[in-house]
């Protein structure tokens, strides 16, 4: 099998040399060359044609944005960009992502002291589901942990078999790559009196109040980073904060947030498995999953135990997903309901509440 072509894209020579080292480390992929500017790096698109491309969001002569608006009208191609941890740098990369960026990583920390061998993992998992990633032409213009186990949400909490009985409805969700662009197109299209609802999407910390506050702004719904003890109150959506997992909790009469610090789960902290058990554990038949596009199989136990528990679940489909990974393996362990297209999810969704005759739920 021939191996995923890498060009890089960074003016740090310190940083294209670690990514150099980090790559060609891998057996299924290989460096075709390093460029210092976007002047350089159009050059050799045309001279390499390499199959991925990773972007530093900030660089001379032409901005990593430019660079890639341009890049995806004439020669689209997948694009993981390199991001500062900065306000700035976060909302330019998801501006980056609105326009075709496949998926995003902050640079990494140069302490030696705590190891690669986390961010190693990172930067090639992206860089495999970028080649495999659905690319469409742009949008008009407007650290040292070591490697984490593969732990199952066991390694967070219990499984319980009689969740408490509620009438409350929650729409519980979880994406991965491709997710911060389908998120946005999912509750952008919801009323401001749908169901509470409770979001794990795999993102550094330094990105995800940026991200709330992001589809706050664009949303008919409420959007805020999750607290712990935020109560779940309908027209409200609660991001996953990138250093924790996300938990629904009974409080009394009332659904709440809570934050966890417990390991990682499919290495990943928030993990959409830990929110998804958390939610068959209590609401159980109250609950109406979704997952979106997204590599690996995080979500897909937790899926299938809120389906047991009384959850009618839905996933995205194969033809809009960026990466066909975390739905795929959803579907194959049986806990999906129904497969929908990205822009039809969430009329479907409303569509299905409005059949349960609790509230009269605007479509």
């Amino acid at each position: 099998m021939a191996k995923i072509k890498v060009l890089i894209v960074d003016d740090s020579a310190l940083i294209r040399n670690l990514l150099k080292e980090i790559i060609n480390s891998q057996p299924d992929m290989e460096v075709a060359g390093a460029a210092p500017d976007p002047l350089v790096a159009r050059e050799l698109i045309k001279q390499l044609n390499p199959d991925v491309l990773t972007l530093d969001v900030e660089m001379p002569k032409m901005d990593g944005l430019n660079f890639l608006e341009k890049l995806m009208r004439l020669r689209p191609m997948p694009v993981v960009m390199i991001s500062s941890l900065t306000e700035r740098g976060s909302d330019i990369t998801f501006r980056a992502l609105e326009l075709g960026a496949v998926d995003f990583l902050t640079k990494p920390k140069m302490d030696i002291s705590h190891g690669l061998e986390g961010y190693s993992d990172d930067i090639t998992d992206k860089i495999r589901a970028a080649s495999r990633a659905k690319i469409r032409k742009a949008a008009p213009a407007a650290h040292g942990a070591m490697i984490a186990p593969r732990l199952s949400a066991d390694a967070v909490l219990p499984s319980l078999s009689n969740p408490i009985a509620s009438t409350e409805k929650l729409i519980i969700l979880g994406a991965s790559t491709g997710g911060t662009e389908a998120i946005k197109e999912f509750l952008i299209k919801l009323p401001p009196d749908c169901p509470g609802i409770l979001i794990a999407q795999h993102m550094p910390e330094a990105f995800t109040l940026s991200f709330a506050n992001r589809l706050d702004s664009l949303c008919k719904i409420s959007v805020k980073e999750a607290q712990n003890g935020d109560r779940v109150l309908p027209g409200h959506a609660y991001i996953a904060p990138g250093h924790s997992h996300l938990l629904l909790k009974r409080s009394g009469a009332n659904y709440v947030c809570e934050l966890n610090q417990g390991p990682p789960v499919n290495r990943h902290r928030p993990s959409v498995d830990v929110l998804f058990r958390s939610a068959a554990n209590c609401a159980g038949k109250n609950v109406i999953g979704v997952i979106l596009t997204g590599m690996g199989k995080d979500g897909a136990a937790g899926m299938l135990e809120m389906k047991r528990a009384g959850a009618y679940n839905f996933a995205q489909d194969e033809a809009s997903c960026v990466v066909f990974g975390m739905p795929k393996e959803a579907i194959a362990a049986g806990g999906v309901d129904e497969v929908v297209p990205l822009q039809e999810m969430a009329p479907r969704v409303m569509k299905y509440l409005a059949t349960l005759g609790t509230r009269a739920f605007r479509v």
